[in-house]
């Protein structure tokens, strides 16, 4: 399908494919298996400009969107999910800065991550603060010029690896959402450090652990926007986000569906290959669909927020309820296509399944989603 990209567009996608085959592929069972961070890759990205897409000239960037970012992120997922993820969280720890930080923040932190010399994460989820982020028990406590932190975040992106993190605190408890606001911290504040790693399922590659805040003490001018704005940030920030997560998926469920395609004409049974069998060519057909449809839904959304729309809240919970429904839909038929090779570690199926199942889960579970789409329809009903 022709989607009339502009050459810059073009441009990305092929730089993100170069690194995806030349410098992700050798490597991502090594990283899977390990579950240790990609640093090699990353630099890779870095030395390629594809740190910076979405951030603008002025602050080093190259000057692009939301749309220059899912393009890369689809891109590099198509091989491998969780180093991907190196990429798509950092923009979601630097998107309350592009939102919300004053001209003096930016020019002090942007440049180092559009350089790819500093990656970000996002300081959102706590063990009582998952969908419910009302829930969240980090205070920050106002101390002269200072703020003053304590708390644990968990299963923060990037994790250890990060400098920069923009992280969701209380200063108000009576003010409920109102009392929410939100901070840049850097890496080497006193009081900061980290706790546990996790061992997870998949997206192994990427690096998730807690943040542990004890008496850190950060300084005033590191509050962004305003006290009590932090829910505000925190809403916003996902719905500029949440396509990433959609084109995460959207790269899995691809990168799942052309070794399907490819295995069904190379594998042989009964004397021909199996893509010649009506059951496995209506699972091709399936899956291609739904690929392309999740595309078209995804990109019409980034396009939307490039376009400087003031609402699409609901097109952004869209594009990352479906994009990962798909993926795991994908990543399931796709396996059963390869059968028992699908099922072995010899073959990077399984691992594309593993990698899909959390695009449904973080940023924002499904359930969640369906509950933003349905708010926004009937908001947009009673309107009328």
């Amino acid at each position: 399908m022709n989607w009339f990209f502009t050459e810059e567009q073009e441009m990305i996608i092929e730089t993100a494919r170069e690194i995806a085959i030349n410098k992700i592929l050798p490597v991502r069972e090594k990283y899977d298996e390990e579950g240790t961070f990609p640093w090699d890759v990353v630099n890779a990205m870095a030395e390629v400009d594809l740190c910076g897409l979405y951030i603008p000239e002025e602050f080093g960037g190259m000057g692009g969107g939301v749309m220059e970012l899912c393009l890369a992120v689809e891109e590099l997922s198509k091989i491998c999910g969780g180093i991907s993820l190196a990429m798509a969280a950092t923009a979601l720890g630097t998107f309350p800065i592009l939102l919300f930080a004053s001209d003096e923040q930016k020019k002090k932190y942007l440049p180092d991550i559009a350089s790819g010399k500093k990656l970000a994460a996002f300081g959102l989820t706590e063990a009582n603060a998952g969908s419910d982020a009302l829930g969240m028990k980090t205070r920050a406590v106002k101390d002269g010029d200072s703020y003053v932190l304590n708390g644990t975040k968990q299963w923060i992106t990037n994790g250890e690896h990060a400098e920069v993190y923009t992280v969701l605190a209380i200063t108000n408890p009576a003010k409920g959402a109102r009392g929410i606001s939100a901070f840049i911290v850097d890496k080497d504040t006193e009081g900061f450090s980290f706790g546990k790693h996790e061992d997870k399922l998949g997206i192994r590659a990427s690096s998730t652990t807690e943040l542990v805040f004890q008496d850190c003490r950060i300084p005033a001018e590191n509050l962004l926007a305003r006290e009590g704005m932090g829910s505000i940030v925190a809403i916003n920030t996902l719905n500029y986000s949440r396509p990433g997560v959609a084109a995460q998926a959207l790269g899995i469920a691809a990168g799942a569906f052309e070794d399907a395609l490819k295995y069904s004409r190379e594998r042989v049974q009964f004397g021909e290959s199996i893509s010649s069998f009506q059951a496995i060519q209506h699972k091709l057909a399936d899956m291609a669909t739904e690929i392309e449809a999740a595309r078209a839904l995804m990109y019409a959304t980034a396009r939307t927020i490039d376009a400087g729309a003031k609402k699409f809240a609901k097109e952004s919970a869209m594009s990352k309820l479906y994009c990962s429904d798909v993926a795991m839909r994908v990543t399931v038929e796709a396996l059963q296509v390869l059968g028992g090779y699908g099922y072995m570690r010899e073959y990077p199926m399984e691992k594309r399944l593993r990698d899909a199942k959390i695009t449904q889960i973080y940023e924002g579970t499904n359930q969640i989603q369906r509950n933003e789409i349905a708010l926004q329809l009937i908001k947009s009903t009673a309107k009328q």
